[in-house]
């Protein structure tokens, strides 16, 4: 899940950044509302946590502009601003939930888990395909009952496989959806990830077409070992 976060407190940006990085989400950052609209046109994302006190353009007025454009991406709303009336506003101007500060992270965590999950159309958090049930909200993995260990991008990109199986999803958009602008990403990432990911599950539940990217199929199923 790739987050676009608009918010100009450094502490708490970065205390965002780090919670939803820790919850395999890939996060990018904004600090003011131009960059916020100028984000959201340049690149693909899932989900906006927008502040409502944004410099020179503030954040109610990035969501009209959103809405006036025809871009449907789920808001979450997260500001100081909890009077009843604010938070009427901002729903009536297109938001998705909202969420006051101070506030819990697991809570943070919960309420952009169920705005993805309604974005999908997916009642229940828990993906099974084949031999392999993934629990996003746990962050567990289980082949055949069995606990498997992943790192976050490796846990993110099996998520993203399974939530689409039966779709290919090219090698850009992966990375798009793994990595921040900031980051160098070598050319080969993805196939390193799918490799290590058929290593640890079992390598018919990926397919790779080449020149195009991978695909968990819907019936990605083999032989239980023996």
């Amino acid at each position: 899940m790739r987050v676009l976060l608009a918010e100009d407190d450094p502490l708490l940006r970065q205390g965002i950044v780090d919670t939803l990085s820790r919850a395999a989400m890939t996060v990018d950052w904004v600090e003011d509302g131009p960059s916020t609209l100028r984000a959201l046109r340049d690149a693909s994302f899932d989900l906006l946590v927008l502040d409502l006190g944004l410099p020179l353009i503030d954040g109610l007025e990035v969501l009209k502009r959103l809405r006036a454009d025809g871009n449907a991406i789920p808001v979450l709303i997260l500001t100081a601003r909890d009077r009843a009336s604010e938070r009427v506003r901002g729903l009536d101007a297109g938001a998705d939930d909202y969420l006051g500060k101070p506030f819990d992270s697991a809570e943070l965590l919960a309420r952009l888990r169920a705005l993805h999950r309604r974005q999908r159309g997916a009642a229940a958090s828990p993906i099974v395909v084949g031999r392999v049930r993934l629990d996003p909200a746990a962050m567990l993995v289980r082949l055949d009952g069995r606990l498997v260990e992943l790192p976050r991008r490796e846990f993110a990109l099996l998520q993203l496989l399974m939530e689409q199986a039966g779709r290919v999803l090219t090698h850009q958009s992966i990375i798009d959806k793994l990595y921040r602008w900031d980051e160098e990403v070598d050319s080969n990432a993805a196939q390193v990830h799918v490799h290590h990911l058929r290593k640890k599950l079992y390598p018919e539940l990926i397919k790779t077409l080449r020149g195009v990217g991978y695909l968990v199929p819907k019936d990605a199923v083999s032989d239980a070992p023996t």
